[in-house]
């Protein structure tokens, strides 16, 4: 049975209001000035260095802003966080054709698990693999080879596996891995100008390419 791995926040979930709320609720306890949703998920998403000092004028995250920041998200991350239209659909027309379905996300495996409970898509999944999950997140191929080796993968018998996602950290993380790579065009991240993958604009259209 074919591989198909997704992506969570912005390719799976619209989580941007929600993230962007408990950011700026470490900023606002810091005395900085709130964020938009459209600079956090682009910070967030798109491969910038410096996370910690471009979103909380830190040079490291510290320890308190990372406990607060959980506590407050755990909490937040349901309130506003939906499916997009159309992946409900998506995974349901796959489950019942029989693909692998999992997720490499860089979220914590609480917030992961959280999130899909509520949205009602945590059981479309064998395996969810969250950010605290490997010692390296996207775009290293850690979580791609993690949920590989789960699944027994032979890439000398098994047709190859494909990451669906919507960032440059996506991107990466499949070339790094050498599986394939579909770009969902509603997210949160940015694509680039490769021939390499396939970009789609809603998610029927990618059962086209699987």
């Amino acid at each position: 049975k074919k591989i198909i791995i997704f992506d969570m926040d912005g390719t799976l979930l619209d989580s941007k209001k929600d993230m962007t709320i408990s950011i700026n609720y470490i900023r606002d306890k810091k005395n900085l000035a709130p964020l938009s949703i459209d600079e956090v998920t682009d910070l967030l998403n798109n491969g910038h260095s410096n996370l910690a000092l471009k979103l909380y004028e830190t040079e490291e995250f510290l320890p308190n802003d990372k406990d607060e920041f959980i506590k407050h998200y755990e909490n937040q991350c349901i309130i506003n966080t939906h499916p997009f239209d159309g992946i409900i659909e998506l995974l349901q027309n796959l489950s019942n054709k029989g693909y692998n379905l999992s997720i490499a996300t860089n979220a914590r495996i609480l917030f992961a698990s959280k999130m899909l409970k509520h949205c009602l898509l945590y059981d479309y999944f064998d395996f969810i693999i969250g950010g605290d999950d490997v010692k390296r997140a996207k775009p290293y191929a850690d979580m791609i080879n993690l949920i590989l080796d789960k699944y027994n993968y032979n890439d000398k018998k098994d047709e190859r596996p494909i990451l669906v996602g919507d960032s440059s950290n996506d991107i990466n993380s499949a070339k790094n891995s050498g599986i394939g790579y579909i770009h969902v065009s509603w997210g949160f991240g940015k694509g680039d100008d490769s021939t390499d993958y396939k970009t789609v604009k809603n998610p029927n259209e990618i059962l086209k390419y699987i």
